[in-house]
């Protein structure tokens, strides 16, 4: 049975992120946090980030507007992406500078950066944190439970599970199913699992090269 490192993409918000690290804090669970840069101005939901960082969670930058992956944009227009949240995240982000791409409902593939803002993550000695389960709590709030036990179940390796702190009812379900998957043994991981990070602190790893595509003309 593979270990399971939890994240959680596109918050955070007041009405969901609370219950998940309360959740979190109950069970004894380490998860990441992948935020977005648009959220940051609000100083309630930059509150709830210094919470999941004061809590001992990673948190990462998500991009600051989650919209056209990165890789089908403009080279200074996916950098400012980049460079946005960061500032915003400040030191919040430190000492790891997670950064997590979007994909556009889960895929993988060169629309994830372009040249422009790989060079800048390498610069910058970010480490890039990928996926291999996504079990779409944000389209099926009802359903994902069993898409995450079926991924789990179905894994070879080591699992990094997407889920997303929004206010679509989905994480009504997160107690029962970690307490499920601590009854079974499952161990989390508080660190991603190394075939899920092909950038690790501006160093190129194995798959890196698979995520970047050209930079789009402006």
């Amino acid at each position: 049975m593979q270990p399971i490192c939890l994240s959680f993409d596109n918050g955070p918000e007041p009405e969901v992120t609370p219950l998940v690290l309360e959740v979190l804090a109950r069970r004894r669970i380490p998860a990441m946090f992948f935020v977005l840069g648009k959220h940051l101005a609000d100083p309630a939901r930059f509150a709830l980030v210094e919470r999941a960082r004061a809590a001992g969670h990673p948190v990462g930058n998500h991009t600051f507007s989650h919209g056209v992956p990165l890789g089908r944009r403009p080279g200074a227009e996916a950098v400012a992406e980049i460079a946005r949240t960061d500032e915003l995240l400040g030191r919040l982000r430190l000492p790891e500078r997670y950064f997590r791409p979007n994909g556009g409902g889960g895929a993988l593939g060169p629309h994830l950066l372009n040249r422009s803002a790989a060079r800048h993550l390498q610069a910058g000695g970010h480490t890039v944190v990928l996926w291999n389960a996504i079990p779409r709590d944000f389209a099926e709030p009802a359903d994902w439970p069993a898409t995450a036990r079926a991924q789990h179940a179905a894994a070879a390796a080591p699992v990094l599970m997407v889920l997303h702190d929004l206010p679509n009812g989905a994480m009504r379900h997160l107690d029962r199913v970690l307490g499920e998957w601590q009854d079974q043994g499952v161990e989390f991981l508080a660190e991603p699992p190394a075939a899920c990070v092909p950038l690790r602190a501006g160093l190129v790893q194995p798959g890196f090269a698979d995520c970047v595509s050209e930079d789009n003309a402006p």
